[in-house]
């Protein structure tokens, strides 16, 4: 890899295919097996990843809104594509690019039967979403018998899946919540095929119910962050590789002297001389206030420098007492040696809000195999 010259978001595509491998030795040969590529696939870059996986034969992508399916068509994407979260002013677009959309509610049901018949669809598959716990989105199990009601007799629309979604697969003193999601995911499937008389597929588990409840994996499972090199537990964490690491450089070193501050608001004061490296990314790029003042650090040549003072909106200092270095040096926010979901524990968040939240001017840079 060339010399870093800036603040760039290394993407690694072997260490998406290894996770991807890994992820699927967890589940039947015959399962099938939908990557989540929305939110710029967890920050990354949605077509690139998308291209990847299509390469390696994922059955089924999925994005959160009709725009980021919309982006993945025009890149030349052909593997059925889920839309999470589809708005109803988006459904001619929709069927415009193919996107198969998750109808979750009787208006959203109502309204896609409505531009279908527009639009002079037959058959258009759709995927029906219930809720079973997680109380986001997602039709009750008394909403059968309207559903029947309103495909009786209509041709507009093709029921390829229905599915839920696990409220805490990862959280294992929740085991009995889990077990009843999914229970009741099962009793409202075998009552949607008595009441409709036919069988779609039927998909529950995101990536920790992948590792921990393989045995509802039904005919699909869903995987995001786990294809992006984090599986919510450290001993799955291990098996895994991160896909994107954060690097910057250092622009300048400053030799700062006892009582003297650094940054906005003097938020850090100095009670002895020390040495500070200022870099350039800050909360534009999305590294947020909250790392500040000690709540994260970044490494240099391998040692934990922590993030000093307020961050800037395009810089951040770091302290790197005792540390050799110099400006133009390589820094690693977070990656392989010092993972995202590390990173943001300091600041009581999540890898996913890291990761998803990097701004799209840090330059993207496919590291070479």
């Amino acid at each position: 890899m060339p010399k870093v010259t800036g603040t760039i978001l290394e993407l690694d595509l072997v260490a998406l295919e290894h996770n991807y491998n890994y992820l699927r030795t967890k589940i039947h040969p015959t399962t099938k097996f939908l990557a989540v590529v929305k939110a710029f696939a967890y920050g990354s870059d949605s077509v690139l990843i998308a291209k990847k996986l299509e390469a390696i034969g994922v059955d089924y992508l999925a994005v959160a809104y009709a725009e980021e399916g919309k982006v993945l068509r025009e890149a030349g994407i052909k593997t059925p594509i889920l839309v999470l979260h589809a708005q109803p002013y988006n459904y001619p677009m929709v069927i415009r690019y193919c996107l198969e959309p998750s109808l979750y509610s009787r208006r959203t049901l109502q309204e896609f039967i409505k531009t279908s018949r527009e639009e002079k669809q037959k058959a258009y598959p759709v995927h029906l979403k219930f809720n079973t716990g997680l109380n986001r989105l997602g039709f009750w199990k008394n909403d059968i018998d309207f559903i029947a009601n309103e495909l009786e007799g209509r041709g507009e629309l093709n029921i390829k899946s229905i599915f839920s979604h696990l409220a805490a697969s990862e959280d294992r003193s929740e085991e009995e919540f889990s077990q009843n999601q999914i229970k009741s995911f099962e009793k409202i499937a075998k009552e949607f095929t008595a009441r409709l008389k036919y069988s779609p597929f039927m998909h529950l588990l995101n990536t920790s119910g992948i590792f921990n409840y393989p045995e509802a994996q039904f005919q699909m499972v869903r995987s995001g962050i786990g294809l992006y090199g984090y599986g919510n537990e450290a001993r799955y964490d291990a098996m895994l590789r991160p896909v994107a690491t954060l690097k910057t450089i250092i622009s300048q070193i400053h030799h700062i002297a006892p009582n003297e501050s650094v940054g906005y608001n003097r938020a850090f004061v100095s009670r002895e001389e020390k040495k500070t490296a200022t870099l350039p990314l800050g909360h534009a790029d999305g590294i947020g206030r909250q790392y500040g003042n000690g709540k994260a650090s970044v490494l240099v040549h391998g040692m934990a420098s922590p993030i000093i003072g307020n961050v800037c909106m395009d810089m951040i200092m770091i302290d790197v007492t005792g540390i050799d270095c110099k400006e133009g040096d390589e820094v690693i926010v977070f990656g392989k040696e010092y993972s995202a979901e590390n990173f943001a524990a300091g600041a009581n968040t999540i890898s996913y809000e890291l990761l998803t939240g990097i701004s799209q001017r840090v330059k993207r840079v496919v590291k070479e195999a």
